[in-house]
């Protein structure tokens, strides 16, 4: 799911730079635990920027591996900060759970996440029709 999502938002050139980056990617099931009918909707051309809003919210403009995070906020490059907190697990925004680290990419590194990460200022029912 999130393969076909980085395509419709036109991010694939952009995410195979040279980074570095850290993305936290959501799983197929985070994907579907979304509400019923928005990832159709995001992935509809009309909805193309909002689409990229929400994945680049998922990209950190370096490499952090594991063994690096801290607790705090990190600038997402969409521009807003994710709060990442850190005790028994990894979590972002109170939200999602980090599931499997540091799965290395030639230009950064990756973070399984449990849940879609949305900004503040998307609103995901305003795009379900």
């Amino acid at each position: 799911t999130l393969v076909a999502a980085v395509k419709a938002a036109g991010l694939v050139e952009t995410l195979q730079g040279d980074g570095p980056f850290t993305v936290f990617a959501p799983t197929d099931d985070a994907f579907k635990a979304l509400p019923a009918g928005l990832v159709d909707a995001l992935l509809k051309d009309e909805n193309k920027e909002t689409l990229a809003k929400i994945l680049t919210y998922h990209v950190v403009g370096s490499k952090v591996e594991a063994k690096d995070v801290s607790a705090g906020d990190v600038a997402t490059v969409e521009g807003s900060m994710i709060s990442v907190t850190v005790g028994d697990s990894v979590k972002l925004n109170d939200s999602a759970t980090v599931t499997a680290t540091d799965v290395q990419a030639s230009n950064g590194v990756i973070h399984v996440i449990d849940a879609v990460l949305v900004p503040a200022d998307v609103d995901p029912a305003a795009l379900i029709s």
